[in-house]
């Protein structure tokens, strides 16, 4: 049995979150932010600039409790996509996990995971595709 998710509640405890409609059914998916291996306090993000705005191009991770720093690559290893959705092809409800890493689905680059009811593949892409 698959472990019940813990919706955030807060935007502040995710790297990613997507909540959105895939044909006929629907998803909501994030990414919390990992744990300070160091101090076990804070929860690893992208370093404050100076001027107080988050470095998003930054090459690594920071702790904000004690400033432990970690590559991208690294704590990207530690992160699991965690998505509650309804199966746009049986309409069940269900939970999934994946890595975070996305995949080519169907053309389009989305975190891919399997209904558990119908094992069918769900991609929930990085930039919805036009239907042309």
């Amino acid at each position: 049995m698959v472990d019940i998710l813990q919706e955030p509640e807060s935007m502040d405890e995710c790297l990613y979150f997507s909540n959105r409609n895939i044909d006929t059914g629907k998803a909501m998916a994030w990414v919390y932010r990992p744990e300070c291996p160091s101090c076990k306090k804070g929860r690893l993000g992208k370093p404050v600039k100076k001027n107080g705005k988050v470095d998003k191009k930054a090459e690594h991770f920071e702790c904000p409790e004690c400033k432990h720093q970690m590559s991208n690559e690294e704590s990207e290893n530690l992160l699991r996509v965690e998505v509650k959705y309804t199966c746009p092809f049986c309409g069940k409800p269900g939970e999934a996990t994946t890595e975070y890493k996305r995949k080519v689905w169907k053309g389009v680059p989305a975190y891919v995971f399997e209904c558990s009811s119908c094992h069918e593949n769900i991609g929930i892409t990085k930039k919805l595709k036009d239907p042309k």
